[in-house]
C-alpha cells in the first residue's frame, strides 16, 4: 500500500474512532445507570461517631438496584451518614432495608429518622427487639441510667419505627435483597436480640458485636460487655453458629473487616471468659462497687496497652465502653450467682 493510501486509511480510522466516542458520549449515562444497577458491592461507612474514624461502621450492601444497610449507627451520626451515602451517589430515598443486628443505640438509633425520611424503607430486626424499635421509652431510659450526662451528645435522637415498616426475624430466615441472598442466624450473647446476617457468596459474616471489638488494621480482639443482656452461657452457641458456616470474612460494626474467623473468635473467646473470671475475683475483694469498677478498669486498660500503641488502646476502650464491660459482666455473675442460690 502507497503511502497516500496509508495516510487516507488513517484519517478515516481516526474519524470512525471520533465518531465512535462520540455516539458513546450520548449514551454514557444510561450504561453508568445499567452497570450501577447490577453491581453487587458490600462497602463500609464510617460514621465518625464522635469525630473518630474507625468506631462504628455501617455496611452498605447494593445489588441489582436493590440497596440495603446494616446497622446504620446512632442519631448522632445521622448527617455523617447522608454524606457517606451521597459521596456514592445515593440518597436515603434510594434505600430498600435496613438490616440491624441489634436494638442498641450506636447500632440502631438513626433508623427512626431514615424511615421518616424514607416511609417505604423495610427494618428487619429480631422480635425481641422490634417491640422496642415502635416504642424505644424504655430502651431509651435504659441508656440514660448509663450516661446520665451524656446521652444525648453521644446518640442523638431516637425516633419510633412505625410497626409496618417492621420485618421480625427469629433466625433461620433467609433474605434475597436483589440477587444477594443473606442467611439470618440468631446469635445471642451480648444481647437477647441479637442476629448476624450470613452473606455465602461473598463469604462474608455480618456479625454486629457477637464478635467483640476489634478495629480495622490492629489484630487486638476485646469484648464489649454492656448490660443488661450479657449471658457468655449462650455466646458460646453463638460462636458455633459463626463458624459452622465458614465464612471468609467477618464484619464488625467496631470497626470493619476481620479476615481470619476461627482464629478472631478464639482469641475473643478466651479474652471474654478471662475477662468475666477477672470481673468475679474483684467483686470478691473490692471494698465498693466504685473500687472494683475502678479495678477492672486498671487491670483491662492495662492489658489493652500491652498490645496497643496509647492512642490505639484509648480508641478501643471507649469505642467498646469499657466501664461498661465492666457493668454488664457484674450484673451477669450476680444474676447467675442468683440462679445458682
Amino acid at each position: 500500500m502507497g503511502s497516500a493510501a496509508r495516510s487516507h486509511e488513517s484519517q478515516c480510522t481516526a474519524h470512525a474512532l471520533r465518531l465512535s466516542l462520540a455516539l458513546l458520549s450520548t449514551v454514557n449515562f444510561p450504561i453508568l445507570r445499567y452497570t450501577s444497577l447490577l453491581m453487587d458491592s458490600i462497602t463500609t461507612l464510617d460514621n465518625l461517631w464522635m469525630g473518630r474514624p474507625r468506631s462504628i461502621a455501617a455496611g452498605l450492601l447494593e445489588s441489582d438496584g436493590h440497596r440495603a444497610v446494616i446497622d446504620p449507627g446512632p442519631g448522632s451520626t445521622l448527617k455523617t451518614l447522608h454524606q457517606q451515602l451521597q459521596a456514592r451517589g445515593i440518597g436515603v430515598g434510594d434505600l430498600d432495608a435496613i438490616l440491624l443486628t441489634h436494638i442498641h443505640l450506636d447500632h440502631a438509633g438513626a433508623t427512626g429518622a431514615l424511615v421518616r425520611e424514607n416511609p417505604r424503607l423495610a427494618v428487619y430486626v429480631h422480635k425481641n427487639g422490634a417491640p422496642h424499635m415502635i416504642d424505644p421509652s424504655k430502651l431509651l431510659a435504659s441508656a440514660q441510667r448509663l450516661w446520665p450526662n451524656d446521652l444525648q451528645r453521644l446518640f442523638g435522637e431516637t425516633l419510633s419505627v412505625p410497626a409496618n415498616n417492621l420485618r421480625i426475624l427469629e433466625g433461620g430466615e433467609n433474605l434475597t435483597l436483589g440477587s444477594r441472598q443473606l442467611e439470618v442466624v440468631y446469635t445471642p450473647g451480648h444481647a437477647s436480640h441479637h442476629v448476624s446476617y450470613f452473606d455465602n457468596t461473598k463469604g462474608v459474616a455480618f456479625v454486629g458485636d457477637t464478635a467483640g471489638v476489634r478495629i480495622e488494621g490492629n489484630s487486638f480482639v476485646m469484648p464489649a460487655t454492656p448490660p443488661p443482656d450479657i449471658d457468655l452461657g449462650i455466646w458460646d452457641t453463638s460462636f458455633a453458629a459463626i463458624l459452622e458456616r465458614k465464612p471468609a470474612r467477618l464484619f464488625l460494626t467496631h470497626f470493619g473487616y476481620s479476615d481470619n474467623p476461627s482464629e478472631h473468635i478464639a482469641l475473643f473467646r478466651e479474652r471474654l471468659h478471662r475477662w468475666a473470671a477477672l470481673t468475679a475475683e474483684i467483686l470478691r475483694h473490692a471494698a465498693s462497687e466504685s473500687a472494683a469498677m475502678d479495678s477492672f478498669m486498671s487491670a483491662t486498660y492495662a492489658e489493652i496497652a500491652e498490645h496497643l500503641p496509647p492512642g490505639e488502646a484509648e480508641h478501643y476502650a471507649f469505642s467498646a465502653g469499657l466501664n461498661l464491660s465492666f457493668l454488664g459482666l457484674a450484673r451477669y455473675l450476680r444474676k447467675r450467682a442468683a440462679a445458682v442460690s
